[in-house]
């Protein structure tokens, strides 16, 4: 809520939102900046149309808005970027490549390294646990976790980290079994329990069934939750 006053000057401003297309190309032709707001809760990333120096005096602009409201933006957590140097948002990287095989730049959004680390190190905490669990209670639990984690990843170009942590997971499961039947050869434990850890009915989520949807945006087009608003 504090962070209202942040939307309402970025909405107030001439090259924000409220600028037409028309006035937006009129601003580009006079060498002046365009922007957007993004924001989540107290995360939030503004996307600039401009140079480095229009970023930094929008940056000292905003600080003294919040100012008023007794805040103040955080020196290791302010990021000033390129697009082509890429940043983290939410979980997501964002950056621009060049398409393999060709000369053109697009804009990427995959999931960041540090999304897909905290993952993984969730999956090996659980999986490093008591092997009295049941097979079937191992793959139950991962599985809900996973499914979340995937829902949220699906919208973007996450195919190839789904392909490396559905490995991952893999090996983990693997090493489990193992340590839980320390006696019985692996081919004997591939036999019972199939090439995809299955236990009974059960069997473990697998990411490479889920398929990425790359940018649905639908912007202005979401339909706002309180009756009377557009």
């Amino acid at each position: 809520m504090a962070l209202s006053v942040l939307d309402e000057f970025i909405a107030r401003g001439p090259g924000g939102p409220g600028a037409s297309p028309y006035e937006r190309a009129r601003r580009r032709r006079q060498g002046l900046p365009n922007y957007r707001l993004c924001r989540y809760a107290d995360d939030w990333c503004l996307a600039i149309s401009g140079t480095k120096a229009h970023a930094e005096a929008l940056k000292e602009e905003i600080a003294k808005v919040l100012s008023a409201m007794g805040l103040r933006l955080s020196p290791e957590k302010t990021l000033i970027t390129h697009i082509d140097e890429g940043l983290d948002f939410l979980g997501w990287r964002i950056q621009r490549h060049r398409k393999r095989g060709t000369g053109k730049s697009y804009v990427y959004v995959y999931p960041a390294k540090k999304a897909l680390v905290a993952i993984m190190a969730k999956v090996k905490a659980f999986c490093r646990q008591s092997t009295n669990l049941p097979l079937s209670v191992l793959l139950i639990h991962l599985s809900r976790m996973l499914r979340g984690w995937t829902a949220y990843f699906e919208y973007g170009c996450s195919n190839a980290t789904f392909s490396y942590l559905r490995s991952y997971l893999w090996k983990q499961v693997i090493r489990w079994q193992e340590r839980k039947h320390r006696r019985t050869p692996w081919k004997e434990l591939r036999r019972r329990y199939g090439r995809w850890p299955t236990d009974g009915a059960v069997e473990l989520f697998d990411l490479a069934k889920v398929s990425a949807k790359r940018y649905y945006y639908r912007g202005t087009k979401i339909t706002a939750p309180w009756p009377g608003t557009a």
